[in-house]
């Protein structure tokens, strides 16, 4: 590859050149007694042209490889940041379904149904507790203003005794994992 350039620039220089005794360009076919005379300051600004040509673009081949090498680190730094969000977002529905499994009135049932109502309960506090530690959170909006970037609005009704536009009551709960948002609390808000 080299070689070809070498012999681009040869060309070039051959092609710019004019003999100045036949006013040949060094080209012609037939002229057997033509042959190029060198002029060394041509030579020089055809190989300097070149030169800065062949500098330009390597500047902006540098650029383009650090620009791609930026972005595609950040993109990794987000995927790995995020990498569990999917895994994340399925327990979300076991941790809802024992969370319903809780709540029921512990008064009321027999000694072995109180057993496993126990048990659920210590389930949901390790899950609750390993959520915590890989930064899982639930959305805080019961009773604050409602803030459509985390909740969603399903149900709305006019209680006088609260301002308006404040949630009255979490249907689901919303969760963020680390900074992002990975479920928005589906909300009751007063009108």
């Amino acid at each position: 590859m080299a070689k070809e350039k070498h012999e681009k620039v040869k060309e070039e220089v051959k092609n710019e050149e004019v003999n100045s005794e036949s006013g040949c360009a060094g080209s012609c076919e037939g002229c057997a007694g033509c042959e190029p005379t060198l002029d060394p300051e041509t030579v020089i600004q055809i190989l300097d042209s070149r030169n800065k040509e062949l500098e330009e673009k390597y500047i902006r081949l540098q650029a383009e490889y650090l620009n791609f090498k930026t972005r595609t680190q950040g993109e990794v730094s987000r995927m790995l940041m995020y990498e569990g969000e999917s895994f994340i977002k399925e327990m979300l529905v076991i941790k809802d379904n024992l969370e319903r499994a809780v709540m029921m009135d512990d008064n009321d049932l027999s000694d072995e149904v109180s057993k496993y109502l126990s048990g659920f309960k210590m389930i949901l506090g390790a899950l609750t507790g390993l959520f915590d530690k890989y930064e899982v959170r639930e959305v805080d909006c019961l009773g604050k203003e409602f803030d459509p970037h985390f909740e969603e609005a399903v149900l709305t009704e006019h209680d006088e005794n609260k301002p308006e536009n404040v949630v009255l009551e979490i249907l689901t709960k919303g969760y963020t994992y680390k900074d992002k948002l990975i479920r928005p609390a589906m909300v009751k808000v007063n009108k």
